[in-house]
């Protein structure tokens, strides 16, 4: 497998760990964990460490399979006990969705992770199980985008033509024909390529500016931090495809 991929996803857990530990804290809406919990700054603390860690191991060889299966581990936990309860006290709220989304993509590419980087027996399944759960993720990207289009356009950088609503229908519109390409099969590696450009595009364009601008703001770090591992996550699933279409 291409190892490009798998290390932007690293680098994106690195970032986010960093994030961490700089403000000691857990990480806003992406880790909602409720202000009252006992030791909560020793815990933020070692969460942050282990995203640092597990990310750093993605970049080496030999840890590399671990830290993938690390970071699986970490970002589902995330789901299971801080997200997926928001979506059962507000199942209509599409941005309660969209938070089970973010991080289900990241757990669902880091399976894929593992499973091309490892010799597991059941590797060709985990794979495809991983493929099929990041591929729904778009789609509530794209839903997100559609029912908050007034909010994306405003995080759109003015500059680009021909307005900032247009793009934020258009890159709706592009999360979900990358979903359904990635899930039907239909020139699903290309849609995984292209939806990691999108993301790297969302980095270069909208999140660097931002935090240049504000390079004191937790949110835009934050942000930027979920929009590299996103790249990467999307990445790693395109390779994935690569590698199955010549198998």
């Amino acid at each position: 497998m291409g190892k490009f991929g798998v290390r932007i996803y690293g680098l994106g857990a690195i970032l986010l760990g960093v994030v961490g530990l700089v403000w000691a804290d857990f990480l806003m809406q992406w880790q909602p964990v409720p202000k009252d919990i006992p030791l909560r700054l020793p815990l933020a603390h070692l969460s942050a460490a282990a995203l640092l860690v597990a990310g750093a191991a993605v970049q080496a060889r030999r840890s590399a399979v671990f830290g993938a299966a690390a970071l699986t581990i970490m970002y589902l936990t995330w789901v299971v006990l801080l997200h997926a309860p928001r979506v059962a006290g507000h199942p209509t709220n599409i941005g309660a969705w969209n938070g089970v989304a973010e991080i289900s993509a990241l757990a669902a590419a880091g399976l894929v992770g593992f499973a091309s980087l490892s010799s597991h027996s059941r590797a060709a399944g985990l794979s495809r199980a991983g493929q099929l759960i990041f591929g729904l993720c778009p789609l509530v990207f794209g839903l997100a985008h559609f029912t908050y289009a007034d909010f994306t356009a405003s995080m759109a950088p003015a500059w680009i033509p021909p307005n900032q609503l247009f793009w934020a229908y258009a890159t709706g519109a592009c999360h979900v024909a990358a979903g359904l390409g990635i899930l039907s099969g239909v020139q699903a590696r290309l849609a995984a390529r292209l939806l990691s450009v999108m993301f790297a595009g969302f980095v270069i364009l909208l999140h660097a500016p931002r935090v240049f601008a504000d390079p004191d703001s937790r949110l835009e770090w934050t942000m930027l931090a979920i929009a590299l591992s996103l790249t990467g996550a999307a990445w790693t699933v395109a390779d994935s495809l690569a590698n199955r279409r010549k198998a």
